[in-house]
């Protein structure tokens, strides 16, 4: 079992906290509302923990997913509830099981997923682009299944992002996972300088 110190743990909790401040930024700018985004959890995690951590695996979830390609070669998944997805959605007065409502969610999530993204390019110093994004719904557990399936066997540790979404005074919850390929959690802390 892997475990960090707290200093390796404040870093990766730091580097949440920056993504989050671009990413309400540019959703901001995109949906023409204030939006505040807070991570109240960032953890580095074994991959069945975090695994566990989403959720009951048979409770339905909208999920965007974004690949990275690049120097570093990870998945990012968003995962939300039917009910903040709704949340989300009624901005426009959309149903999020509609076409015009995955858009806009695949659209959500690219904006996160990307911010993220480029915060850990810039802090790390690699090469990071996002892949189209995919939307799906779908039980939890068929989801991330799907995720590592596509990712492979050398996946082994997660980055989970807890965070609390506010559009217009419309709470939504999302959770974040970036599930990188084996050694990648502890490639980025040693180019963040906290090995």
């Amino acid at each position: 079992m892997t475990t960090y110190t707290e200093t390796q743990l404040d870093a990766l909790r730091e580097l949440a906290n920056i993504g989050s401040g671009q990413a309400a930024a540019a959703l901001s700018t995109m949906l023409g509302h204030p939006v505040d985004i807070s991570v109240p959890t960032a953890a580095a995690m074994e991959l069945n923990d975090a695994i566990a951590a989403a959720g009951d695996p048979d409770a339905a979830r909208h999920a965007v997913l974004v690949p990275i390609i690049g120097d570093f070669d990870a998945s990012v998944v968003l995962l939300v509830p039917d009910s903040d997805a709704q949340q989300l959605c009624d901005v426009y007065g959309l149903d999020p099981h509609s076409e015009d409502g995955r858009s806009f969610l695949q659209e959500v999530g690219n904006i996160l997923g990307t911010s993220y993204i480029n915060v850990l390019a810039e802090m790390c110093g690699m090469e990071m682009e996002p892949a189209p994004p995919q939307v799906v719904y779908d039980m939890l557990g068929s989801i991330l299944a799907s995720v590592l399936l596509a990712r492979g066997e050398d996946v082994d540790m997660a980055l989970v992002l807890d965070s609390a979404l506010t559009v217009e005074g419309r709470p939504a919850s999302l959770s974040f996972l970036l599930i990188p390929a084996g050694g990648g959690v502890h490639d980025l802390l040693a180019r963040i300088g906290v090995s």
